[in-house]
């Protein structure tokens, strides 16, 4: 649903021009590696920084300690809510486009989607096996886009998530994609990546990659979010929009 009362140069009912809502949401959502998640105890709201990643189906992981006090919450009331932005446009930190997410937390025990945090997350592989720690997945109930002026949309979650047959299809070949790239690949990587390094890829979906410096220490592991030009069905896809990005990347330099 759009909102056009932000900007009174559009006419009450009109759309600002820009990309599918879904897609931004999603492109947003897979790139945040911070985020604001919203809890609550007895009514009282709680805010708090959290670090998240997505699921290939575009739900939320995070990676919390029960000693933190919005996961107490979050086991006594799993209602809640994630914010995260993007970058702003001007000096008015409200042209930043952001998407916040409502949904049920529960605690998740896939290693492969443990695995796929630690992929954006590579720090974090310090505490990674602490007791304390589990990972949380929120499936979202709700989102609402705010992409700029006069681009305010709610989605459901059906319109959110991704096609259902292309994530399958991009999962199943996830492996083979990242290991043919990192060992085949890897002066295109660091193209892509826009700077010199040792870059690999480390995650793969309908969206985008994600692609790691190479680091000693995992602390200083950088990870930086590739978006496809639009959401792609298949592995050729995925080659495809590869080659582009290396092409536009190669006439840049």
């Amino acid at each position: 649903m759009a909102d056009s009362s932000e900007d009174p140069k559009i006419p009450k009912g009109a759309m600002a021009p820009g990309p599918d809502p879904a897609w931004q949401s999603r492109q947003l959502l897979r790139a945040a590696r911070a985020g604001v998640l919203a809890t609550q105890k007895d009514g009282q709201p709680f805010a708090s920084l959290v670090t998240p990643a997505c699921a290939p189906d575009g739900s939320i992981l995070m990676f919390l300690s029960t000693l933190s006090e919005h996961t107490r919450q979050l086991r006594a009331e799993p209602r809640c809510s994630l914010m995260v932005m993007g970058q702003a446009t001007a000096a008015n930190p409200q042209t930043a486009p952001r998407v916040t997410i409502t949904g049920l937390a529960e605690v998740e025990t896939d290693a492969a989607l443990k695995a796929r945090w630690l992929a954006v997350h590579p720090y974090a592989q310090l505490y990674a096996e602490f007791g304390d720690f589990s990972l949380w997945r929120i499936r979202p109930i709700a989102a609402q886009l705010v992409g700029g002026f006069a681009r305010a949309f709610r989605l459901k979650p059906a319109e959110l998530a991704p096609n259902p047959d292309a994530m399958a299809a991009i999962l199943a070949a996830e492996a083979d994609i990242i290991a043919h790239c990192n060992q085949e690949h890897t002066d295109a990587l660091a193209l892509i990546a826009g700077e010199p390094g040792a870059w690999r890829m480390v995650a793969v979906d309908v969206d985008g990659c994600d692609l790691a410096s190479a680091a000693r220490d995992e602390q200083d592991e950088r990870v930086k979010r590739v978006s496809w030009s639009g959401p792609v069905g298949d592995s050729a896809a995925v080659r495809k929009e590869l080659v582009a990005l290396t092409k536009v990347a190669r006439e840049a330099t």
